[in-house]
């Protein structure tokens, strides 16, 4: 590692570092982009292509239309009828809260919505697409400029685009949420505190301010306003207030952790004044499904909704829970290569980053090192205080969470010789996330289909929070009861097995299927009784046990597995994989069945308790 340096105006650019030129291809290239982005997101149809609201989106959504032509933040009957008109139904999933003389105020932080307001104003939900696709290609400018210091103009536009585009992170540009809003607050304000760090010097009013203080200033707002937002992103103020402290400037790091502590707590403080309470997500708080407070004169906010506060952490009871250490090690290992919020599947060119800066060993800095102690610890404190929910919760694309961490270790990137990282990025980073990128909106709603086939579909299952995979998104598909006594509860994760039927489930031939199931108590042994009216290979496992079965035509056969399981939320989860190598259809060796499915085997499960 380099030793830190103390006057940032000494930076020296790498050799070979391009002379400005009036207009650089580069941009022009991404200037066409950013108007095709802009024409799509003002001339496609939200709600029609968007198909309904999901996550979180009721409520931003609500809050923007509410700031936009009512200019308040209360939830009055106006916005259910104005939501009603929009989408042709209610506000599924809006979070409200009771507040401030007994009125009722959208429960979620306002700071995006605020913001948003003006482009709903002009274009409705549009403007809210519009907004997402414009703090984007802000955030690939400043990546741009960044590497610019580092690499030749085509390497620094293709990284720079790959570090976003070949990432999930392209995926929320359609969601009515504050998940962009977030990563591009990062994103500007680590490019605020570390350009000076790589940038020659220059002259003039806009080069000075990004080599000095000032923007130091800007950053701890920026990441304030983004703490508020996501109070996951708190620990990333660190590396800018330690490196100056490390120089021994100690006003300056204490003025941006000042200032960002301020910007923070005024923001709550702001929410605190306009509601009555300072947690948006505390106090008084529902969500609402079906039946709305105003839908009716006898509904009401009192007899409606589901109670879903958040006031505290639960911290000690999380920490002395038994299996705390356990479930961490697990959740440590999926946070890496689980299937459907994985690191290295869903954010490949952040893996492809940090390797580069392990490598580069000539060229690593101070300020580098505590942005990846800082990310590395933000992803600790997910995995321990929410270790059922540290992907987002409601089985979202990637890990929701982990979005506005993520823009912190573009910062890692080293001097590039090359255009082959770039091509790493894209390369890798595609073969993981395409098949969601092709089309977002379809990816968005129906998340679990994304993860049935490709690379992704052959990671581990994250077992520590079955509840919340995109799995449960399809009701027909999750949470079936197996069995009462004892309770087994199933989750089909691919299209390859059927519901339960005639005391078992059908699996595909010639396919594999995962299916986990949940029990009250660990399990000593899963005993299967496999069966087909045709000769059928078919592999079975349980963790790390498995066994090869020759299926006779018309003979069940019995296998016997076992494992340890995960614990996680009160239960064991189990990952079962069944695979054949054959199958029929009933309805071409029946007459009298009309069945048209294409059936391997047919699977009945039975466990005994430890």
């Amino acid at each position: 590692m380099l030793p830190d340096r103390a006057p940032v105006s000494t930076a020296l650019a790498p050799s070979g570092a391009p002379a400005r030129g009036p207009v650089s291809p580069a941009l022009l290239v991404g200037l066409v982009l950013l108007i095709v982005l802009c024409a799509g997101a003002l001339s496609i149809d939200v709600v029609q292509t968007a198909y309904s609201p999901k996550g979180d989106e009721a409520t931003y959504a609500g809050l923007a239309l509410s700031l936009a032509h009512d200019r308040n933040f209360t939830f009055e009957r106006q916005d259910l009828v104005r939501f009603w008109q929009i989408y042709h139904k209610g506000p599924e999933g809006i979070f409200l809260k009771r507040g401030r003389g007994g009125r009722i105020y959208f429960a979620k932080a306002f700071i995006y919505p605020l913001v948003a307001a003006p482009f709903v104003w002009l274009f409705e939900l549009n403007g809210m697409l519009l907004l997402n696709v414009l703090l984007l290609a802000a955030a690939c400018l400043c990546g741009y400029q960044f590497l610019r210091c580092l690499a030749r103009p085509p390497t620094a536009l293709a990284f720079s685009l790959g570090f976003i585009g070949a990432s999930i992170t392209p995926i929320y540009a359609v969601w009515l949420t504050p998940e962009i809003f977030n990563f591009a607050l990062v994103f500007y304000a680590y490019f605020f505190w570390f350009y000076k760090e790589v940038a020659p010097p220059a002259e003039g009013r806009w080069a000075a301010f990004l080599r000095g203080p000032s923007s130091d200033i800007v950053a701890a707002v920026l990441l304030g306003l983004a703490t508020y937002s996501k109070p996951t992103n708190v620990m990333l103020v660190a590396p800018a207030v330690l490196i100056w402290w490390t120089r021994r400037h100690w006003a300056r790091g204490l003025l941006i952790g000042v200032l960002f502590a301020a910007v923070t707590a005024g923001t709550f403080g702001v929410n605190a004044l306009v509601t009555g309470e300072w947690n948006y997500q505390g106090g008084d708080r529902k969500t609402f499904y079906g039946t709305f407070p105003d839908q009716q004169p006898t509904l009401t906010f009192d007899n409606t909704g589901i109670s879903k506060a958040t006031n505290d952490a639960d911290t000690g009871h999380v920490i002395e829970t038994p299996k705390f250490w356990p479930q961490l090690a697990h959740n440590v290992w999926y946070f890496f290569v689980g299937r459907d919020a994985g690191f290295v599947p869903y954010y490949f060119p952040g893996v492809v980053v940090i390797l580069l800066w392990l490598f580069a060993a000539e060229q690593r800095r101070l300020w580098q090192a505590f942005t990846l102690l800082a990310v590395a610890a933000s992803v600790l404190a997910l995995l321990i205080f929410a270790p059922n929910t540290w992907a987002g919760g409601g089985g979202p694309p990637g890990n929701r969470y982990f979005l506005s961490l993520y823009p912190a270790l573009f910062f890692l990137v080293p001097p590039l010789g090359s255009v082959v990282p770039a091509l790493v990025v894209w390369v890798g980073g595609a073969a993981f996330v395409a098949q969601s990128l092709v089309n977002p909106f379809v990816a968005s709603k129906d998340v679990w289909r994304t993860v049935d086939t490709g690379l992704v579909s052959r990671l581990p299952i994250e077992l520590t929070m079955v509840s919340d995979l995109p799995i449960n998104l399809d009701r027909s598909r999750s949470h079936l009861v197996y069995s009462s006594e004892p309770t087994i509860l199933l989750y089909l994760m691919d299209e390859h097995a059927y519901p339960p039927e005639l005391g078992g489930v059908w699996v595909a031939g010639d396919a594999r299927s995962h299916i986990v199931f949940r029990t009250d108590r660990p399990i000593s042994a899963l005993t299967l009784t496999l069966s087909a009216p045709i000769p059928n290979q078919v592999y079975v496992s349980l963790g790390n046990h498995g066994s090869n079965v020759a299926l006779k035509a018309g003979v069940p056969a019995t296998v016997s597995l076992s494992s340890s399981g995960v614990f996680s939320d009160g239960s064991y989860a189990y990952d079962l994989s069944v695979s054949t190598s054959r199958g029929f259809v009933p309805a071409l060796t029946d007459p009298k069945s009309t069945d048209g499915r294409f059936l391997g085997v047919f699977v009945k499960m039975a466990i005994r308790p430890r």
